[in-house]
């Protein structure tokens, strides 16, 4: 099976699994074609679980960073 491509980001992730998808559910694919393209969507879907997973990360730790710069400068207006 050829290499497939890295998506460049989240959206263009998603979009290609959601034609897929949409694919796979008409029922019109070849048994190879279907079992690729599935493969193809179950990397897609970690791809994206993944980016969404970094992505909160991300927001966690701003949210996190944020309260310590808001907690300093409490402290220092006392």
């Amino acid at each position: 099976m050829a290499k497939t491509k890295q998506p460049e980001n989240f959206e263009e992730a998603l979009q290609e699994l959601e034609q897929i998808v949409s694919q796979l559910e008409k029922g019109d694919l070849p048994l190879e074609k279907a079992l690729e393209s599935f493969q193809r969507g179950v990397e897609l879907s970690q791809y994206c679980q993944k980016s969404l997973t970094d992505a909160e990360s991300t927001v966690a730790k701003m949210m996190t960073d944020k309260g310590d710069v808001e907690l300093d400068r409490e402290v220092m207006n006392d």
